[in-house]
C-alpha cells in the first residue's frame, strides 16, 4: 500500500496539463471544487497517483460539466446546492481504505444525462462480458442496452469530450431546446423518457417522446430493468447514484 503523501506529492503533478486542456478546448468544461475528505479517500483506494490524469481529477476538482452538463465526468464530489456525486460515492468505494477491494467488473468515470455510463474496464473484461481490453473505456449505450468500445484510454477519453465531437457522438440522441433541459438538472438526475431511448418509437421521432427529470439512479434501475428482461445481457453495475 502507498500512502497518501507519496500518491499525491509528485515531480510532474497531471493537473496543469489537465488545466491547459481544459482552457483550450473547443468545449471547455465547468470544473467544480473539490471535497477534499473524498479526494483522499478515492484516491487512497484507487491506489493511483497525481501523475495519471484520473488522479489528478480525483485530487484537484469535484467533476467536469461538459457541453450543458449532458456528461457529467466523476472526480471529488462538490457540495454545492445542486451535488456532484465523487467517483467514490458511484463506485460504492468502502468507507476506509481496504487492500481486497477493487471495483469490477470496471470503474465507472462518467453518466450522460441519458444514462448513458462511461466506464474504463477493470483487468479482465472479456470475463464480464465487456467489450474491450484492460485499461480501455467502454460506453454503456441507452438506447441500445448494451456496452460499446471505444478504443481509447482514459486520458484520450477525456480530450476526446473536450473536442467537440460529442455532437456526431450523439447525432439522434438531442432534440431542440435540449441544452435548457440539461442545464435545469441536479448532478444527480437523468432525464426519463417514454417511450424508452430503446424503443421503435424513440429511434423513429425522438422529440416526440415525453420526458421528465428523475433521479439519475432511477434511469439505470430501469435501464437495467429491460436490459436483464429484453436482452441482450445482463449490463452489470452502471453506478451509484
Amino acid at each position: 500500500m502507498r500512502e497518501l503523501e507519496e500518491l499525491t506529492t509528485v515531480d510532474d503533478p497531471a493537473w496543469p496539463a489537465l488545466e491547459a486542456l481544459f482552457a483550450e478546448s473547443a468545449v471547455p468544461p465547468v470544473v467544480l471544487p473539490a471535497d477534499d475528505g473524498e479526494a483522499r479517500r478515492g484516491l487512497l483506494q484507487l491506489q493511483i497517483s497525481a501523475r495519471s490524469a484520473l488522479g489528478g481529477l480525483v485530487l484537484n476538482c469535484g467533476g467536469l460539466l461538459v457541453d450543458e452538463g449532458w456528461v457529467r465526468v466523476y472526480g471529488a464530489g462538490s457540495s454545492s446546492e445542486r451535488r456532484m456525486p465523487s467517483l467514490a460515492e458511484v463506485n460504492a468505494f468502502p468507507a476506509d481504505f481496504d487492500p481486497e477491494w477493487h471495483p469490477a467488473p470496471s470503474l465507472v468515470v462518467g453518466h450522460d444525462v441519458l444514462g448513458g455510463v462511461f466506464a474504463l474496464n477493470g483487468h479482465d473484461p472479456a470475463a464480464e462480458g465487456r467489450p474491450g481490453v484492460p485499461g480501455q473505456m467502454t460506453y454503456f449505450a441507452p438506447d441500445s442496452l448494451e456496452w460499446e468500445e471505444l478504443r481509447m484510454g482514459h486520458s484520450t477519453w477525456l480530450s476526446w469530450l473536450l473536442s467537440g465531437r460529442l455532437e456526431q457522438f450523439y447525432e439522434g440522441m438531442r432534440w431542440p431546446g435540449w441544452q435548457q433541459e440539461t442545464g435545469a438538472l441536479a448532478w444527480t438526475e437523468g432525464i426519463n423518457f417514454f417511450p424508452p431511448l430503446w424503443s421503435e418509437e424513440a429511434h423513429a421521432d425522438l422529440p416526440a417522446t415525453s420526458r421528465k427529470a428523475v433521479p439519475m439512479g432511477q434511469v439505470l434501475g430501469v435501464a437495467v430493468d429491460f436490459a436483464r428482461q429484453m436482452g441482450p445481457a445482463d449490463p452489470g453495475f452502471l453506478g451509484t447514484v
